[in-house]
């Protein structure tokens, strides 16, 4: 972009119009300073006559430039908007121009660029004919402090008057513009003045009229300035009818020079942009294919990440399942130990207690069922006695019964316990050993018992033992976690009715399957 500012302010335009192009592409991620490149390639174009081109250019800044509200987008979108007014204005489209030079006021940030749009407004009138609408306006351009742009409105101002009235003495304000222009050295506006100066003597005084466009044509062939020369020429070839030939012939070839310059520049500018895009294009074929390549490697990446994380995870898991079905195993069989022989040897020893007629025979027969039953668990062999569940309910009871404790089971039938699975008879014998156990060792009870009931499909166990009872907080701590544990595998319910007067009621039940 410096670079383009540099060789337009060097008037350059050529080389300025290729920066800007370039920098439009560069700049595409800055909406702002894009349209400010594309502004000026619009008004190189407007400057080189390509009129259509600058007013599409200038259309596509507008896009990049709305909602904007900050100065600079604003500042540029007043300049923008000029710039589409004098396209407008020279392809004869006066109301268009008009409109848009009133929106370059109405973005502008400075009041000097107000009053010079305001000038260019009266100038378009000033084409129209509409001397009275021109004049309103370059009263309003008079009052910019910008000499140049002052004497350009009186300047045009003293020719709306003398348009309007061919009597009116605009001499002093087109000589006071003159001076004020020959005092900046703007040889561009000292052309414009001379032009007036010539238009205005035209009828009165052609000499005069003459020597004003013959000075107007020096600074234009100075300036080398091609629409300047052809129109001082075409004004010469009305006036001189002496140098008519040579005149006429100079005006037209220069305008089939300036034609085909024209018709270069275009042609130029066209190929600029088109080289442009072209490399653009190339660019965004490289990058698509950088970027596919990228994505390539970061899907590979994702993958190998992916499929490193799910083996470790994996892993993870194996590892986890495998010692929760450890930890499982050895609770299980913790549990057992417990069930069968830490109560199977308490039972024992309560028989041996509690019954006299218990003999030695019979202790050793008990202890080498214990015995057998821990060899069972070591091998996960399953119970071979055939022994009905409802009898083995029975002896159980009894074997807690003594001089101090009366046991007693009520609705035992061997059909109460139909259709209940081995293993769900195996937790509930380990449940009402567990709930004997308990009582034997805290409640100082002598009297217990066991109602059993089946319901449908629903088997309640009620037991009652008339002992000191026990607290909410103390059942987890007395074995009986594992009472809940066992119901809860085989999806049951139990509660414990510990408000009683004395003594603990245990409420348990169970589907049968």
């Amino acid at each position: 972009m410096n670079r383009a500012v540099k060789f337009r302010d060097s008037a350059n335009e050529d080389s300025a119009y290729v920066y800007y192009v370039r920098a439009k592409e560069e700049l595409l991620n800055n909406n702002t300073e894009a349209a400010r490149a594309i502004v000026n390639i619009a008004i190189i174009e407007c400057n080189k006559g390509d009129y259509h081109s600058s007013i599409g250019n200038s259309i596509e800044a507008e896009k990049l430039l709305k909602n904007k509200k900050d100065s600079i987008a604003l500042q540029i979108a007043s300049s923008n908007y000029n710039s589409i007014a004098i396209a407008s204005k020279n392809l004869k489209n006066y109301s268009q121009a008009i409109d848009y030079y009133k929106l370059a006021i109405k973005k502008s940030q400075k009041k000097t660029d107000s009053l010079a749009f305001y000038n260019n407004i009266g100038d378009t009138y000033l084409e129209q004919k509409n001397n009275k609408l021109a004049k309103s306006y370059f009263k309003i351009a008079l009052q910019t402090n910008d000499s140049i742009d002052y004497a350009r409105a009186l300047n045009n101002l003293a020719k709306a008057n003398f348009s309007e009235n061919p009597f009116y003495d605009a001499y002093p304000e087109l000589e006071k513009a003159l001076q004020i222009r020959i005092r900046q050295k703007d040889n561009k506006e000292i052309t414009s003045s001379f032009a007036t100066l010539a238009d205005f003597y035209f009828k009165k005084n052609p000499e005069k009229s003459l020597f004003y466009i013959n000075e107007m044509y020096k600074i234009a062939l100075k300036n080398k300035n091609p629409d300047d020369q052809l129109e001082a020429l075409n004004k010469i070839i009305l006036l001189d009818s002496k140098e008519y030939s040579q005149n006429f012939s100079r005006y037209a070839s220069l305008k089939d020079s300036v034609q085909n310059s024209r018709n270069n520049d275009f042609q130029r500018f066209g190929l600029i942009k088109f080289d442009v895009e072209k490399q653009k294009r190339a660019n965004q074929e490289l990058k698509a294919k950088n970027f596919q390549q990228i994505i390539g490697i970061v899907f590979l990446v994702l993958a190998l990440i992916g499929t490193f994380i799910w083996y470790r995870k994996r892993k993870q898991r194996l590892l986890l399942e495998s010692e929760n079905k450890l930890k499982e195993q050895q609770l299980k069989t913790s549990k057992k130990v417990h069930d069968v022989v830490a109560n199977g040897i308490y039972q024992v020893m309560t028989k041996i207690e509690n019954q006299n007629d218990f003999n030695k025979e019979q202790a050793l027969d008990e202890l080498e069922f214990v015995y057998e039953k821990s060899r069972d668990i070591s091998y996960e062999n399953t119970d071979s006695h055939d022994e009905k569940f409802n009898e083995k309910i029975s002896k159980l009871v009894a074997s807690f019964k003594n001089d101090e404790i009366n046991t007693f089971t009520v609705g035992n039938q061997e059909e109460t316990w139909e259709n209940v699975t081995k293993s769900t008879q195996t937790e509930i014998y380990q449940i009402i050993r567990e709930l004997l156990v308990n009582m034997k060792k805290h409640s100082e009870a002598n009297n217990v018992v066991f109602k059993f009931e089946k319901i449908n499909n629903l088997i309640n166990i009620n037991y009652a033992d008339n002992g000191i009872g026990i607290s909410d907080e103390l059942i987890f701590k007395n074995g009986l976690s594992n009472t809940v544990s066992r119901i809860e595998n085989i999806n049951g319910k139990i509660t414990f009715e510990t408000k009683t007067e004395k003594g603990l009621k245990v409420n348990i039940s169970f589907p049968v399957s």
